[in-house]
């Protein structure tokens, strides 16, 4: 028992030697037993810096660097004529109405050139899990990823183009946000490409424009 109280006081005397009492105000560095993130070897912002000649963090964007954000330059934002886009066309940038409801339709024009857009923006991003002709089959589903959902369903089909956009910009359950890969005008044309799927999925000779039947063999 006494061997025990002589270590008990000894561990008491010592950490109270290195970590000193509560409250204490140290004169000296304190001891840092396990500094984990609270000190990093990183350059704060607008931090003071020795190295460089204006002795500031802060550095000058390098040339070709990818953009962020809406570009926005000071002379076009506070001049006079200046129009933003996410405030002339909201919908499509955030998928929603003004009211808050999903919006249906796409807020830009559908042509032959956005559907070849989102077909090669599908084949990148898209294809590996949902396949490609979007029934679920991607090449994800043969090393054991859980089932992915087919487009070809009547909860899919009836989902407003503003919540699929809402899902490729933010992600949902097992599936990844892509708002930082692909801009907003690329994410609806993967709809539109999305909703060419479904109409082929699901699609009867009577969907066939008459003059383009014969050169299906129709």
């Amino acid at each position: 028992m006494r061997y025990f109280i002589a270590i008990l006081i000894f561990v008491i005397v010592a950490t109270v030697s290195i970590l000193g009492f509560r409250q204490d105000k140290f004169t000296q560095t304190p001891i840092w037993v396990f500094p984990d993130m609270d000190i990093q070897a990183r350059y704060e912002p607008q931090g003071k810096n020795e190295f460089y000649a204006n002795q500031m963090d802060d550095r000058p964007i390098v040339p070709g660097t990818v953009q962020r954000g809406y570009g926005w330059e000071k002379k076009q934002v506070f001049s006079g004529d200046y129009q933003w886009d996410v405030i002339d066309n909201p919908s499509m940038y955030s998928g929603k109405k003004e009211n808050g409801d999903w919006y249906e339709g796409f807020p830009v024009e559908v042509t032959p050139a956005l559907l070849q857009s989102g077909k090669e923006k599908y084949d990148i991003f898209c294809l590996v899990c949902h396949g490609d002709t979007g029934d679920g089959n991607g090449i994800t589903k043969k090393y054991g990823m859980a089932a992915t959902p087919s487009y070809h369903t009547d909860v899919l089909r009836s989902m407003p183009e503003g919540e699929i956009f809402n899902t490729i910009t933010n992600g949902k359950n097992l599936m990844g946000a892509y708002g930082m890969k692909l801009n907003p005008e690329e994410r609806w044309a993967v709809i539109a490409y999305v909703r060419a799927l479904q109409l082929a999925g699901n699609a009867t000779v009577e969907d066939v424009p008459q003059q383009n039947r014969r050169d299906l063999g129709l």
